[in-house]
């Protein structure tokens, strides 16, 4: 005679049979879409190990980060789709809704057109490439490295820490400003002001040195002289560091040659 326990399970599975076949299909969708993700994300940087022995490049970071996206929204779709076709009486309502699927069409349309413009516009992102991972953008006056292309957003890094939250569709409608989509390389520049009376000629020649760093007279006015002073950073994230590095040794190279200044940026 089965024991008390083992029939109070199986009436427990026989009464919840397809709501318990969902979750398990929910859950296991989840799990192959992750699997899949993190498997593609490996083979692509060993395959690019093995043949360049380097990193994968901007252009090939961006678009991987949109297939493993579209390929994991895919299988979760289709996951959700197979739960929800355990319950006859959703299963009985969409065939009735497929029925008319002009009517379908029209208002998952209207329901998620911003979500499906953004969609649209971070596949045409990708595929033309006017904004890559790691490079130095400007939009709408803010000035940061694109940190992540995402399905219908793209993240962007300021300097400050903060991270702007841009709709793909937006991207793609308005003027981008793209400092390294040619060279990755990016300009540094700070300003140096010394008095007026001071030798400016001097101060150009101490600022510049090797590494390419640059210096030139920039403002000259009755209070203080501008300089300019300019290096090139390897890339966008070293930019900050550059700078930092920048104004350290251009106080130091005046303050030694006994001329006083300011480095406010």
């Amino acid at each position: 005679m089965p024991a008390p326990d083992a029939i109070t399970i199986a009436s427990f599975v026989g009464d919840y049979k397809a709501e318990i076949t969902a979750v398990v299909t929910v859950v296991l969708a989840l799990v192959l879409a992750r699997t899949v993700d993190h498997a593609l994300d490996r083979r692509a940087h060993r395959t690019v190990a093995a043949v360049a022995g380097r990193q994968l490049s901007a252009v090939a970071d961006t678009r991987l980060r949109l297939v493993r996206r579209l390929i994991f929204a895919i299988i979760i779709v289709i996951g959700i789709a197979l739960a929800l076709a355990q319950f006859g009486t959703i299963r009985r309502l969409a065939t009735g809704v497929l029925a008319s699927s002009a009517l379908l069409g029209l208002v998952v349309g209207f329901a998620a057109r911003q979500t499906l413009a953004n969609a649209i516009a971070g596949i045409m992102l990708v595929i033309s490439q006017p904004i890559r991972i790691g490079d130095l953008v400007t939009f709408e006056e803010e000035t940061g490295e694109v940190e992540d292309v995402r399905l219908t957003y793209t993240h962007i890094r300021c300097p400050d820490g903060r991270r702007l939250i841009v709709p793909n569709e937006r991207l793609a409608q308005t003027p981008i400003e793209n400092h390294t989509l040619v060279d990755p390389r990016i300009q540094v520049e700070i300003w140096v002001w010394i008095p007026p009376d001071a030798d400016a000629t001097l101060a150009a020649e101490l600022l510049a040195g090797p590494e390419g760093v640059e210096a030139s007279v920039a403002e000259s006015d009755r209070d203080a002289t501008k300089l300019s002073v300019t290096v090139w950073a390897a890339s966008a994230r070293e930019r900050a560091g550059v700078a930092a590095r920048l104004r350290k040794e251009s106080l130091h190279r005046l303050r030694e040659a006994g001329l006083s200044s300011k480095v406010p940026g």
